[in-house]
């Protein structure tokens, strides 16, 4: 079972991953986005997890979609989404 050192790792990982796209946020793949028609969602890979955060890069912010195993149907439940591409979040992602 997984303790609190596991769960402080994750956090910071996870941070770090949103640290990074928010000062490269192109860096993150389309690939995904391509599949299920909508070219602005991108994807990066939280390092040492088997998770990946989904994304929209607008002029001045990230609209985080969602945080997803690798191992979930991320097609299917991102396709189930609705229109992500006029996705408005109640708070953009700022450090």
């Amino acid at each position: 079972m997984a303790g609190t050192r596991v769960a402080e790792t994750l956090l910071v990982a996870t941070d770090h991953a949103l640290d990074l796209l928010e000062c490269q946020p192109s860096m993150g793949s389309p690939t995904l986005g391509k599949r299920i028609g909508v070219s602005t969602l991108r994807s990066w890979r939280v390092t040492g997890f088997p998770l990946m955060w989904f994304y929209i890069e607008r002029d001045d912010h990230l609209d985080i979609l969602r945080l997803l195993g690798e191992r979930q149907d991320v097609l299917a439940i991102l396709d189930n989404e609705g229109p992500l591409s006029s996705h408005e979040p109640a708070a953009p992602y700022r450090t």
